[in-house]
């Protein structure tokens, strides 16, 4: 019903209460985002027309400047009237793009998002000075200094409040030690939402009640000097025009919170990041839910943070098409970072869009790679292999390379006279015959030729013998050709039938081990395989030399295959772990944002047969190829069964202390849960995960009593780790140690490999309370079909920072690059150079772009202690930035001697953030 408000006022001490306007806007969720949008356009209509009429109205437009542009897409003709009552500071855009899902996009996705919100907003008159949080599922520990770097020294927030927290206002501290003013919006967003709906003459009834519910909540005593936050909104809808009639003071959010800055005094203390289940549900399945759209994130993030961005700053000189290709693609990601979007707990149609947009922004990304690598393989030879480095440090590694059967090893130069050549090692032949046509008509065949081109590949020669014409190819040919002297033998041959044979040159898969300088490149050429000793291995491979057992071991690592599919491993410190890798698979009767088990049960994880096969052996790369068999329930609680293959492919490489897992299965099972389970080496009280910026510890339970179970499962990014083992992982992952049910202690790590839901939310479900939205079947949510998962393993002594967790997640998450040299060959092919290098403990390099003419590089230190990076390079002045990338202070420059390069240091505390702007270079 229209609310009903009298222009009285509501009460003797309403001016006490503030009402914010405001609505909350998901783009996105159990409608698609155009049909939501729709809407968007009619709420808008209805605020600015309300603005334009009443100079005492304000709106907060939910944070998120992203609502602003999709409006003014549809209404191009009211920027005005945006950006008048902006700079009035009656509607509060920004800061954000977006709200995003603090913990399923990376801490760089995260700063973007500000960096695009608080620009654009900017254009329309200026940002909303606070950190709004309304409806994201729990809020990550580095978001006080994410905030604070953009300038925003307020946040306001929801859930995942903890229980000790019991005032409407509280300090937050990041990992960091970075401390804003946080204010708790008790009831949520949408408290005031009721306040002015109703008989006009029970308004101060309503006001009472409102100051009842929410009193105890307020810092000091309200009524003496204090303010309640009154959230007069809801999703997708519009507040009253005649709420200024009321008597209650109406502001922005921004204009509430003034003054809240100031001594913290006696105000409670959170630490680190918020998930408690306290005050309000987390509902921590979104992590788990729809996987791929996890998977398909992490590889577009990576993309463009760390090969498009980086290889576009440092090899081309043009990037006029590269920049606006990467202003799409970092657009496309941070709208799907959304948190009704990359959660996935939308409608199918909603997560069939997203997913979309995904690909384009990783496509989009590609794009710029593949710019990068065509101006370097120009470069280079036609018989070379050119492999870039896109980390920060000197990286020795494993590439693979398709080579012509009589040139199969390669070298590199390194500036040396006499080249040195690069451990190599055979994986398959290629296959010659690529085609093979009758044609009457020979003259047919000149029409699959486009001057050189013949199936991808390059014609070295031709022949006609008894009835067969054959055309050999090469991926790269050399020597004389003309499309002439072709033309001519075709007609020479004669008339048909003919047996035409498409035979390519002998070709071999190899793998390399290759030696690259920071954020630089090796070129290697391919040449023949010599008779004299093959190329010393560091670290190489070794397997049981009587094929007894299946056993890797490269003095680093040793992995044996068990008889029931799991694996051992025992590091170069000793540690031991067996057991590894059960999978075990239970039921779910939950839905998009809660797991809860069916009743009854049953985890089933004895396979009925398993069968290993050696893929290859050695001395760079060894492999084993595990093949599970299962019989698993069809649904929750069904008898019928369905038979289930889990394949695992269990790779260790030369210098490697970790065995890469690629775990493949076709999910064909509905409502239910597959994890992998590996057991710790020692009891563990605690677990230890990196993402957004930071490495989280966390304990065994979760705090609840916000109307959900509140179960111990969390998400990753990069890594977990606990009891000394640890897991590698290539995209936001949920994990869980599970404790023993005497001792309490964790004793055994579970991931989550897929989960398998049919709606978006469930009216009853067994570990929630109340409905998280509407009860919509989503089929596709079950995820059913081919599923990759992809993650690393490996056993560990003392801390995290000890084993070098975040180096070793650097080097399994950023593969070398190889690119097959296109070029005449010269100087430029032989190269072998970076122009800059980043070292420290614990220092992770995230992102590298050029920025107004110079580079800006984005640092983290992953250290629980303090450190120091070091940045070397081709550059004559250095200082930090904040977020817009406006300068905070000079860095001291030192010269390196003998060299151009030069040197800053940058002191760093434990996971401090670094914006560092380089010029001159």
């Amino acid at each position: 019903m229209e609310p009903s408000v009298t222009p009285s006022r509501a009460s003797a001490d309403s001016g006490e209460i503030v009402v914010v306007p405001h609505t909350h806007w998901d783009r996105e969720w159990y409608l698609p985002f155009q049909r939501f949008r729709v809407g968007l356009v009619r709420v808008l209509d209805e605020v600015l027309d309300a603005m334009a009429a009443d100079p005492a109205y304000r709106f907060t437009m939910d944070g998120q400047l992203a609502a602003v542009e999709d409006y003014l897409e549809i209404r191009p003709g009211r920027r005005d009237d945006v950006a008048r009552f902006v700079a009035e500071g009656r509607l509060a855009v920004g800061p954000w793009l977006i709200l995003a899902d603090e913990f399923l996009c990376s801490g760089e996705t995260l700063l973007r998002n500000l960096e695009y919100g608080m620009r654009g907003a900017a254009a329309l008159g200026g940002a909303m000075p606070v950190g709004y949080l309304p409806d994201q599922f729990g809020h990550c520990a580095q978001m006080p200094q994410i905030l604070s770097l953009a300038g925003l020294r307020l946040a306001c927030l929801w859930r995942g409040v903890p229980a000790h927290v019991d005032r409407d206002t509280f300090d937050w501290t990041g990992a960091d030690g970075t401390t804003i003013r946080t204010r708790y919006l008790p009831g949520g967003y949408g408290n005031a939402s009721g306040l002015f709906a109703g008989p006009a003459e029970r308004m101060p009834d309503r006001v009472a009640a409102f100051v009842r519910a929410a009193g105890d909540w307020a810092t000091g005593d309200w009524a003496t000097g204090g303010t309640l936050l009154a959230m007069y909104g809801a999703d997708h809808s519009a507040p009253a025009r005649e709420i200024t009639a009321s008597g209650l003071r109406v502001a922005t959010l921004a204009e509430a919170l003034t003054g809240l800055h100031g001594p913290g005094d006696g105000l409670p203390r959170a630490v680190g990041e918020l998930r408690s289940h306290a005050r309000a549900n987390l509902l921590p399945g979104v992590i788990s839910a729809r996987v791929p759209l996890k998977q398909a994130m992490a590889r577009a993030e990576r993309l463009l943070t760390r090969y498009a961005e980086p290889m576009s700053a440092l090899w081309l000189t043009d990037r006029s098409a590269c920049g606006r290709l990467i202003d799409m693609a970092w657009r496309s990601v941070i709208a799907c970072g959304g948190h009704d979007s990359v959660t996935g707990c939308g409608s199918d149609e909603t997560a069939q869009q997203v997913a979309a947009r995904i690909a384009e922004a990783g496509q989009t990304a590609q794009a710029v790679v593949d710019l990068v690598a065509a101006s370097l393989a120009g470069a280079a030879p036609k018989d070379a292999l050119v492999v870039v480095n896109p980390s920060p440090f000197e990286r020795t590694g494993l590439v693979l390379a398709d080579l012509p059967e009589d040139r199969a090893s390669l070298a590199d130069g390194r500036g040396r006279a006499v080249p040195v050549n690069v451990p190599v090692q055979r994986l398959e032949h290629a296959a010659t015959l690529l085609d093979e046509t009758v044609m009457d008509d020979l003259s047919l065949l000149l029409g699959r030729v486009h001057e050189r081109e013949l199936y991808g590949h390059e014609i070295v020669s031709w022949a006609a013998a008894d009835g067969v014409f054959t055309v050999t190819v090469s991926r790269h040919a050399s020597g004389a050709y003309a499309y002439e002297d072709l033309r001519r033998a075709v007609l020479d041959a004669g008339p048909g039938p003919w047996a035409v044979r498409t035979v390519a040159e002998p070709v071999v898969t190899v793998a390399a081990l290759v030696t690259v300088p920071p954020l630089g490149r090796a070129v290697l050429t391919a040449r023949p395989v010599a008779p004299a000793e093959p190329a010393p291995v560091p670290g190489a491979l070794r397997t049981d030399p009587y094929g007894f057992e299946p056993v890797l071991d490269n003095g680093l690592l040793r992995v044996r295959v068990a008889d029931d599919g799991t694996l051992s491993l025992r590091g170069a410190d000793g540690v031991e772990v067996h057991g590894v890798g059960r999978i075990v698979h239970g039921g779910d009767a939950g839905d998009t944002y809660n797991h809860a088990p069916p009743p009854g049960d049953r985890l089933l994880d004895r396979p009925s047969r398993v069968t290993v096969e050696e893929i290859c052996s050695g001395p760079l790369t060894g492999a084993y190829e595990i093949t599970r068999g299962y019989d698993w329930p069809a649904g929750a609680g069904d008898a019928a069964t369905v038979p289930a293959v889990v394949t695992t492919r269990v790779e260790l490489r030369a210098g490697e202390p970790f065995a890469r897992c690629e775990i493949t299965m076709d999910v064909r099972c509905r409502d239910h849960r597959i994890r992998w389970h590996a057991p710790l080496p020692r009891a563990a009280a605690e677990s230890y995960a990196e993402g957004q910026f930071a490495v989280v510890r966390r304990g065994l339970t979760a705090e609840g009593g916000g109307g959900e179970r509140p179960i111990p499962t969390f998400p990753a990014e990069s890594f977990a780790a606990a009891g000394g083992l640890a897991v590698l992982l290539d995209h936001v992952t949920e994990y869980e140690i599970i404790g023993d049910e005497i001792s309490g202690a964790g004793t055994e790590m579970a991931l989550t490999l897929v989960r398998s839901v049919g709606y978006l939310s469930r009216n009853r479900n067994p570990y929630r309370d109340e409905p998280a939205g509407p009860e919509v079947p989503t089929p596709a949510a079950q995820c059913q079909g081919p599923l990759t998962v992809r993650f690393a393993v490996l056993p560990y002594a003392g801390g995290w920072h000890d084993a070098g967790l975040p180096r070793l997640a650097e080097e399994f998450r950023h593969d070398l690059l190889a690119v097959p040299g296109a070029g005449g060959g010269g100087a430029a092919g032989t190269g072998r150079d970076g122009r800059l290098s980043i070292g420290g403990d614990g220092v992770v390099m995230t992102a590298l772009r050029e920025r107004d003419g110079r580079l800006e590089v984005r640092l983290v230190a992953e250290h629980p202690t303090a450190t120091e990076a070091v940045v070397r390079g081709d550059f004559t002045a250095a200082w930090t930035a904040d977020v817009q990338g406006s300068p905070l202070g000079p860095l001291e420059v030192s010269r390196d001697e003998g060299t151009s390069w030069r040197t800053v240091r940058v002191p760093l505390r434990p996971f401090e953030i670094a914006t560092v702007h380089l010029a001159g270079a």
